[in-house]
């Protein structure tokens, strides 16, 4: 059994979220996902403050039959790569930089492979929260008048 991790925030959950768990499939039979914890989010990005709490995405990741296990996970890092089992690593095709340099040689190292998987195009939880928010101001806007 081939054992598929992949890890994100997963706030406004999305079709581009479930697309993502779709194409980790098709690389392994047993998905598992790394629901990154809300509180390191926001030590990181201040001006970000996710919508659902850290226990309800890990619930709605959980609850969704493409899944199979998931976690929480403060920051992608070797130590985090050690927390579970698994064969291949899915990263993003924007997964670049000195961290994920960083755990691509761990990867390496550890026998695990990794593969960059394309975003969905047009659809992402900053566009859905600007959505939100535009429209939002905009009944705000005409309630005034």
């Amino acid at each position: 059994m081939k054992k598929i991790l992949t890890f994100g925030v997963f706030d406004y959950f999305h079709i581009g979220h479930l697309n993502l768990f779709k194409k980790c499939r098709e690389y392994g039979d047993y998905l598992i996902v790394g629901v990154q914890n809300g509180a390191y989010v926001s030590q990181f990005k201040p001006d970000h403050e996710c919508f659902y709490s850290t226990e309800e995405r890990l619930e709605m990741i959980r609850a969704l039959r493409i899944v199979d296990e998931a976690f929480v996970y403060d920051t992608l890092c070797p130590a985090t790569m050690e927390m579970t089992d698994f064969d291949i690593l899915a990263l993003g095709e924007n997964h670049f930089g000195k961290r994920f340099d960083e755990i691509k040689k761990w990867c390496d190292t550890h026998g695990k492979s990794v593969i960059r998987l394309k975003r969905t195009p047009q659809i992402s939880s900053s566009l859905i929260k600007k959505e939100l928010l535009d429209k939002y101001s905009r009944t705000l806007e005409n309630t005034d008048e």
